[in-house]
């Protein structure tokens, strides 16, 4: 299935504070990054980063090597707007991450707030693994937030896989070790909630495909 015009869609007829995964600022992401890569010439790339504002927030605190990675090029166009000039110091990747031709081990840290549960086919989560692994340097880190073992199983229409930490471990493989996790109550503009799973991880093994 071709999600980009699903995701065209999602960002041309809705706000961008009137979707379900919406935060003004991701604040655990924040707090995660800055624990593992408090240099900020830490090279990082924030995976289906659409319209959010993580990539604001980190410009803020000084980090100067910033790539935003999104199969929709409309919601890329949103936050580089809502930057302005600051827009001009980020690397925006508009691609499916699957076909994506990444850089190798290119990116001291990967972050990817719901992109993830979104693989809910076998070989979606074995590419993702593969671009993740390909992607990262050796010892760098990844911060995941999926959709908890009580999240949601539909999201924007589409079907999510939902993880305990154990089977997110078990996704990512032996190149990846778990350094902390936590499970958060994500409050939605719409009143309700949703559980995430977040996860930080250490790539281990040199080893790529």
């Amino acid at each position: 299935m071709n999600r980009q015009p699903h995701w065209e869609s999602v960002y041309t007829t809705k706000a961008t504070d009137a979707v379900s995964w919406y935060r003004p600022h991701l604040d655990r992401s924040l707090a995660l990054i800055e624990q593992v890569a408090s240099d900020r010439h830490a090279a990082v790339l924030d995976v289906g980063g659409g319209a959010s504002t993580l990539v604001d927030d980190l410009l803020a605190r000084g980090y100067r090597d910033l790539s935003v990675l999104d199969i929709s090029a409309e919601a890329l166009s949103i936050a580089r707007n809502r930057l302005g000039e600051s827009a001009n110091a980020v690397t925006w990747l508009s691609v499916d991450l699957i076909d994506a031709p990444l850089q190798k081990a290119r990116y001291d840290l990967w972050h990817d707030r719901a992109v993830f549960h979104f693989m809910t086919e076998v070989d979606q989560r074995v590419n993702y693994v593969r671009q993740l692994t390909h992607a990262l340097k050796p010892g760098g880190h990844a911060v995941l937030a999926t959709f908890g073992p009580d999240g949601p199983m539909k999201c924007s229409g589409l079907d999510t896989v939902r993880y305990d930490i154990e089977g997110l471990m078990r996704a990512l493989g032996d190149g990846f070790a778990l350094i902390d996790s936590t499970l958060e109550l994500h409050a939605t503009p719409f009143g309700n909630t949703q559980q995430f799973l977040y996860a930080l991880f250490q790539r281990v093994s040199a080893h790529t495909t």
